[in-house]
């Protein structure tokens, strides 16, 4: 038998919000934080603003009528717009992992093309509906 004493692991203790700030993630961590963020929006979202809204949008043409008022505030389109990027970021990077999971490129190089084809087709999209939504198109 050997008598080989383990590395001891690394204590960080007392990191702060100035240390978490400096770290780099690459795309694919920044990818996978803003995919639990745009999931935890849409969760918190869902029984408290699209819910009612839709409930009260079927309720009645009276009621239609003053959602549909409502919703032609810019600051209220602002949020409709926030909810649209992200479904569509939670989305596209949810099809991203669902490809992952499927051993299809999990080599660095290729994690890092995906993500930001992720980014690009929900951020394009994004501004598809906002043009849509202002009125543009």
């Amino acid at each position: 038998m050997t008598d080989t004493a383990a590395k001891p692991r690394p204590q960080f203790r007392n990191i702060g919000i100035a240390q978490i700030a400096k770290y780099r993630l690459p795309l694919a961590g920044k990818l996978s934080i803003l995919h639990r963020v745009s999931g935890a929006l849409l969760f918190l979202c869902l029984p408290l603003v699209i819910l009612p809204l839709f409930a009260a949008s079927v309720a009645s043409p009276e009621s239609y009528a003053q959602i549909a008022e409502y919703a032609g505030n810019p600051i209220v389109k602002l949020v409709f717009l926030a909810l649209v990027w992200g479904y569509l970021h939670h989305f596209c990077a949810g099809i991203r992992y669902l490809v992952l999971d499927l051993h299809i490129g999990i080599d660095k190089i290729s994690a890092q093309k995906s993500a930001g084809v992720a980014f690009g087709v929900s951020l394009a999209l994004t501004v598809v509906f906002a043009l849509k939504l202002f009125g543009v198109l």
